[in-house]
């Protein structure tokens, strides 16, 4: 868990990003998606030309990198690994993990064939692996690049008791509703910019006779998304880092503010795809193509997620940026919410070949290569902004850099990976099952409660 010096920051720093993001998509929603720019010169190094890492040769080294990516996001990460494979000689395997990625590793341990490295989605992961003596320390050079290309609060969330153990090769801005814009103009519904407005949109788009919100139920950590953004705007950032290390309790009024608040959509089954059944039976990616295919007549006109969303969106005939536009999460409270997420690689067989391939990851050639490919954000500052395919996700990645350590990591995945991250469980399940049942606050509360203390060790 990051320390408190870490991640207290001022409503005024969380305000001001979150104006500056609104303001550069409100300039570029109309842009199309294929607004393709160069690499920004020399420095990206995605051939090898220009190269800002130097990296050692590796002859016949073999490595395994293990991650919870599938898709077009494997496939572009792949095509990152085979740049790293030109550039060294060594070859790398990319192993498919499940969620949660812990229980899989420990599984590939007890086996004894443990990958080398691993893409780790939550800091509390990280801990764990550290905790269990999983995890080494990067080395010299990975720490260099790091130190080169992130701010401090990404280097710090890479930190275990003052040691450097993962790298932010991936981040989301978690702050982010996307809709179909057929859907809001047959409707006459504009971009809200405050949840009160975002009530009206969902009214005006349902007497168009669409139904409002996509809702990937399936997946729990969707729902997660949605009360953290919710509560962060909502109580506020201070809150947010008490609720995030269970220094308050999840019966504390304002969880019970920030659940009736969601209820006001959630508690209403035709504002939601398929109502509560249904959103339960609806995977992420699903909930994101079901938003943009069906012409006019949509299965939802909006779906919440984060940038990543645009890999799935690009599974569709849909162009970002002339079919699919993308507001801000509304502020519920005085500002608009600013959460991110990320991946971190993590050296679980310490080697020169596994340190290399870390070292690659955190410097911008690996970045940039994925960046072009679209449906990713890097943390990392030194990426030239044109690489990023599209206008839209152009300002989407200067926010985020722009946002320096002024953010507030992802809720769940700064807490115990039993209460934040396993399926079926924790509070993937609790607010699962108050997604069926939205009037249940205190039930649910309660039952938060106890799966916290529980994975927290009583709150301590």
């Amino acid at each position: 868990m990051r320390s408190k010096s870490n991640t207290i920051r001022t409503n005024r720093a969380v305000a001001t990003i979150a104006t500056l993001l609104a303001g550069a998509l409100a300039l570029t929603a109309c842009s199309g998606s294929d607004d393709k720019k160069g690499d920004g010169g020399s420095s990206t190094g995605a051939t090898g030309n220009g190269a800002t890492v130097s990296l050692p040769k590796l002859n016949g080294a073999k490595l395994e990198i293990a991650a919870v990516w599938t898709g077009t996001e494997q496939k572009n990460f792949k095509k990152v690994l085979a740049e790293f494979e030109k550039r060294t000689g060594a070859k790398v395997t990319f192993v498919p993990a499940q969620d949660p990625i812990i229980n899989f590793l420990g599984s590939k341990i007890a086996g004894g064939q443990p990958p080398d490295v691993a893409l780790l989605p939550q800091p509390g992961a990280i801990k764990q692996a550290v905790d269990k003596k999983w995890a080494k320390p990067l080395g010299a050079e990975a720490v260099k690049e790091l130190q080169k290309n992130y701010s401090q609060g990404w280097q710090d969330i890479g930190k275990v008791d003052g040691k450097q153990y993962g790298a932010y090769y991936k981040a989301a801005n978690k702050s982010l509703v996307w809709y179909n814009v057929k859907a809001f103009e047959n409707a006459g519904a504009k971009e809200p910019k405050t949840w009160q407005d975002l009530l009206k949109t969902a009214q005006a788009v349902y007497d168009s006779g669409v139904t409002p919100f996509s809702v990937g139920g399936a997946d729990g950590w969707t729902l997660t998304d949605w009360f953290e953004n919710v509560y962060l705007s909502q109580a506020g950032p201070e809150k947010y880092d008490q609720l995030a290390q269970h220094k308050i309790k999840w019966t504390d009024p304002s969880v019970k503010q920030a659940l009736t608040t969601l209820a006001q959509i959630w508690g209403k089954k035709d504002y939601v795809a398929g109502g509560a059944k249904g959103a339960l039976q609806t995977e992420f990616p699903e909930s994101v193509t079901q938003t943009f295919t069906g012409g006019d007549q949509p299965k939802a006109a909006m779906v919440y997620e984060g940038d990543f969303a645009q890999v799935n969106i690009g599974d569709t005939k849909a162009k970002v940026g002339t079919d699919a536009k993308v507001f801000p999460f509304p502020a519920v409270g005085s500002s608009a919410p600013v959460v991110s997420g990320g991946d971190a690689a993590v050296v679980l067989k310490d080697s020169k070949a596994a340190q290399a391939l870390v070292t690659f990851l955190a410097s911008p050639d690996a970045a940039t290569i994925q960046a072009k490919l679209g449906g990713y954000l890097s943390p990392n500052k030194n990426v030239p902004n044109s690489a990023y395919p599209n206008t839209v996700q152009q300002t989407i990645a200067k926010a985020l850099i722009a946002a320096g350590d002024d953010f507030r990591f992802d809720m769940s995945d700064q807490a115990p990976q039993a209460f934040g991250g396993t399926p079926g469980k924790g509070e993937w399940k609790d607010l699962q099952d108050f997604l069926t049942n939205p009037k249940d606050v205190a039930g649910t509360q309660a039952k938060l409660e106890k799966d916290a203390a529980a994975a927290y060790g009583n709150g301590s």
